[in-house]
């Protein structure tokens, strides 16, 4: 028996995001935030579709209302690449 295993999806952060990471100060947040990526990153599915036009990127949201946490982001064609538009600790 084999077992296919996905490659996690590589995270990267708008401008926008990163400067929301910058002020994350608490090691909660900031650990809330590290789980909600991984799991994001291991299924770039997971995540709802937004309403909104097809032209361009298909953004998702995937919430964790255990950890409080709420990311906006949209996959790359290959599910190579999640980028994160939005976050919310």
């Amino acid at each position: 028996m084999t077992h296919q295993h996905r490659r996690r999806a590589r995270i990267a952060f708008s401008d926008s995001a990163a400067k929301q990471l910058e002020n994350l100060t608490s090691e909660a947040e900031i650990h809330s935030l590290d789980r909600a990526l991984v799991v994001v990153s291991v299924n770039p599915d997971v995540g709802e579709p937004l309403p909104g036009n097809t032209t361009g990127p298909r953004l998702r949201e995937y919430a964790d209302e255990v950890e409080h946490v709420r990311l906006l982001y949209w996959v790359s064609a290959l599910d190579t690449v999640v980028v994160v538009a939005f976050i919310e600790v």
